[in-house]
Formats: structure tokens, C-alpha cells, sequence
């Protein structure tokens, strides 16, 4: 378990200055593409294309602290816990899962792909815990962690872009724009396949708390909105976001930016959406509106993340790689903020009856 650097200190909260969201110290040292709170704990694991996973304690004003940090041997492209906080999952293009207990501070390897792995995702289930790994290998596989073997192994139509679980749902978002959508008291054959919704590339999926639908993200600023069941799939729908007028003065949102994540809050059911624009909105669904926008840095906000009570917002700003290789120039900045959620940024509307 390796220790890093020193804390930062700052307010968070109700007597915050306004708008003032505050910066960790020691950030990763390249792009930072996955962000997660632990379920038991203000403890933030984040993995980076610098190959590392750390953690991070964040303590009620908003100081935070790099508490510990372990590697793959490649860039990571997600992390996640276990519900009672105990233990760090990640997903590397190293092809491998790993696993980090937070109690020994030891890694270990508990999962294989024949590709990078996309996706990690913990499931708590009546019938056991198991942890799900999607891949670009075009592969879901599910692990025990008392095996060295996946349980099982699904086939994807295409390969691994996204995948979220909320126990009994777990949503798949492939190339090509395929979505599956399983549920997990049958979890090897897929409950449902569709089409995306959106035109264009799939960049994120996130259930909803409800466990009855999910959003969608695209590459071309578009989030749809959908209900698994056929009866409430008169509640679908779509907007545009991460979008700019072309001038100043123009009013044509020919600018078309990726949504990068979107994030439900664990309380109000609200989300977020942030994209490679710099800027982060918050969203009612249920009265199709949104409540609070906010342009936070000059650069692409990669991911983002709620902790468990809703109160504190952490989103990195960092290069995408929305434009490949060649858009990852010198300067581009690389930080790790938080940010404290207000009522009025995150609790629904009342809708008009």
C-alpha cells in the first residue's frame, strides 16, 4: 500500500463561498477516466491512464487526503466497491480485473480478458455477490471471487463501450450501437436488445436508482431517456446537451461535443451529464428540465461521481481522447474537483399534476 503526497484543505458545504468548488491535492499524472465513493465511506478511488488506482479520503469541509494507490500495467478505464466498502475493483487495458481490500492494502488479480477491459461493476445479489468485467473482447464475464474462473461468460453482440448495474438491472451499451439490457435473476441471456436511440456512438449508460429504465449518452451531445418495461415506454424521450453556437452572437448549436458520464443522485433520483466541452448540467428527468449548469474548467470532463449521501459532487477534468492520439496536446490540464451539492442544484421540481 503506497501513501502519496500531502492533503488540501478547503470548505465544502453549506458556509462555502458560492461556486467556489474545491481541487485535490496530488492528482493523477494523465487523463483520469474513472471516478467512484465508496457505499460506507467518503473514500474516492480513481483510475487514471497513468495506471494507477488511489484513493483518496475526503473529510467533511472538503480537505481530502491521497490515502493509498496501487497498479495496473496499463492505463485503468474503470473502477468501482463493493457494497460494504471493503474492498476497490478496476479495470485496466492491461486486459486485467483487479481487486483491492482496503483492510490488508494488498492487490490481487480477479479477472482476464483477452482484450482491455472497459467496464468493472460489483453486483450484490440475494443469490451471492459476483463482479462483472465488460470488455472489448466482446465478452461479459462474471466472477466469484473464490474462483479463479469467470462463473459465466456472455457474448456481446459488439464490443464493451459501457455498462451499469442496479441490482436487479444491468444495462450493456456496445460498438455499434447495440444496448442489452439484462436482468439479473437471469443473468446470461439478455432480457432485451436494442437499437440506441441516439444516432450516434454510445458513450455511457446509467441505470436509473429506480432500477426501471436507464439513460443513454452519445458522442453527438444527445441523452435518451428509457423505461425497460413496454408500458412506460411512452416516458422515452431525448434532448440535446453539451452543445455551442458556432459565434457568439449565433444561435445555431452547431458545436457538437461527446456526453462523456452521466451520474444519479443517490437520493433525489436527478442526474448529471458532463461532456468533452468542460461543462457539467444537472437534469430532472421526470420534469424534463435542467436545474443547474455550470462551466467548470477550460478543458473535457471526463467522468464524475455522487457519494453516497448526495452531498458532494467529484468530477475530473482532463483530456477525453475524444480526438485520439492527436488531441492529447501539451497543457492540457488535469484535475480532480469536488464539489458540494446545494438542494436547489439537485432536488426534482414539483411537477404539475
Amino acid at each position: 500500500m503506497s501513501f502519496f503526497g500531502s492533503s488540501t484543505s478547503g470548505t465544502l458545504g453549506s458556509n462555502a463561498p458560492a461556486e467556489k468548488d474545491i481541487e485535490v491535492a496530488d492528482p493523477p499524472t494523465d487523463s483520469i477516466s474513472s471516478l467512484a465513493f465508496s457505499p460506507s465511506a467518503d473514500y474516492l478511488a480513481v483510475g487514471s491512464w497513468d495506471n494507477n488506482v488511489r484513493i483518496y479520503e475526503v473529510g467533511p469541509n472538503g480537505q481530502s487526503q491521497g490515502k493509498a494507490m496501487y497498479p495496473h500495467q496499463g492505463p485503468v478505464l474503470s473502477v468501482c466497491w463493493n457494497r460494504d466498502g471493503t474492498k476497490i475493483f478496476s479495470g485496466g487495458a492491461d486486459n486485467a480485473g483487479r481487486m483491492f481490500d482496503v483492510t490488508t492494502g494488498q492487490p490481487s488479480q480477479v479477472a482476464q480478458h483477452d482484450a482491455p477491459i472497459k467496464v468493472v461493476r460489483w453486483i450484490e445479489s440475494p443469490q451471492g455477490s459476483v463482479l462483472a468485467t465488460g470488455s472489448w473482447d466482446k465478452t461479459v464475464k462474471y466472477w466469484d471471487l473464490r474462483t479463479p474462473n469467470p462463473v459465466s461468460t456472455v457474448q456481446l453482440p459488439e464490443r464493451c463501450y459501457t455498462l451499469d448495474v442496479v441490482f436487479p438491472l444491468m444495462v450493456v451499451g456496445t460498438a455499434e450501437r447495440h444496448i442489452q439490457v439484462f436482468n439479473l435473476q437471469n443473468p446470461t441471456t439478455p432480457f432485451k436488445t436494442l437499437v440506441s436511440p441516439l444516432k450516434w456512438q454510445t458513450r455511457v449508460v446509467s441505470c436509473f436508482p429506480s432500477a426501471n429504465g436507464f439513460a443513454v449518452g452519445s458522442i453527438e451531445g444527445r441523452v435518451a431517456i428509457q423505461y425497460v418495461e413496454e408500458k412506460d415506454s411512452s416516458n422515452n424521450f431525448s434532448f440535446k446537451c453539451h452543445r455551442r453556437d458556432s459565434t457568439p452572437t449565433g444561435k445555431d448549436q452547431s458545436l457538437v461535443y461527446a456526453v462523456n458520464d452521466i451520474s444519479f443522485h443517490p437520493v433525489h433520483g436527478t442526474f448529471s451529464t458532463c461532456g468533452s466541452d468542460g461543462t457539467i448540467n444537472f437534469w430532472d428527468k421526470d420534469a424534463r428540465t435542467r436545474l443547474k449548469s455550470f462551466d467548470p474548467a477550460p478543458g473535457p470532463v471526463p467522468c464524475t461521481t455522487f457519494n453516497r449521501t448526495g452531498t458532494i459532487f467529484a468530477y475530473a477534468v482532463s483530456y477525453d481522447w475524444s480526438k485520439g492520439h492527436s488531441g492529447m496536446t501539451p497543457g492540457h490540464p488535469n484535475k480532480l474537483m469536488l464539489h458540494a451539492c446545494k438542494d436547489e442544484e439537485v432536488k426534482r421540481k414539483q411537477t404539475k399534476r
